[in-house]
């Protein structure tokens, strides 16, 4: 299995046992939910999703979509953000710390290793840091912006 191939099915599992741990049954719609957020190299909008999921099962309604982001965003295995045409899915990166640099163009999603907390001290009042994030936007290779001459 290439290391993709592995990664992949290694956030499908993530993202099931996530479901599994909440009590939810493991269906043929949350396997497909979980395999799409594993794939994609971007942010997905509901509507991204929902249409996805309705290709596949017809009778699935916005609602259900979007109350299953909700709740596996707050399962911690999807992460939101809010980008220029509203909110925004993906799944959360477990394999190791690190963040990402997100495109203002296409919303490709590419990891980098620096992390700036870990030159973080002293923070004032004992603040106890429980977690954090750092995105980077810009504008990836393919959609950097052609300067005219």
């Amino acid at each position: 299995m290439a290391k993709h191939e592995h990664d992949v099915q290694s956030t499908i599992d993530d993202i099931l046992r996530a479901m599994s741990a909440k009590g939810w049954r493991i269906t043929d719609q949350r396997k497909s939910l979980a395999a799409l957020f594993a794939e994609a190299g971007s942010y997905l909008s509901p509507k991204d999703v929902y249409d996805y999921m309705r290709q596949k099962y017809p009778g699935v309604s916005f609602d259900t979509v979007y109350r299953n982001l909700r709740l596996l965003s707050e399962m911690g295995v999807l992460e939101q953000i809010y980008l220029n045409d509203g909110l925004k899915f993906r799944a959360r990166c477990q394999s190791h710390h690190h963040h990402h640099l997100i495109c203002l163009g296409c919303e490709k999603t590419v990891p980098f290793e620096f992390c700036p907390m870990k030159h973080v001290s002293g923070l004032p009042g004992n603040f106890q840091i429980a977690t954090h994030r750092f995105e980077v936007f810009g504008y990836c290779p393919d959609c950097t912006p052609v300067e005219s001459e």
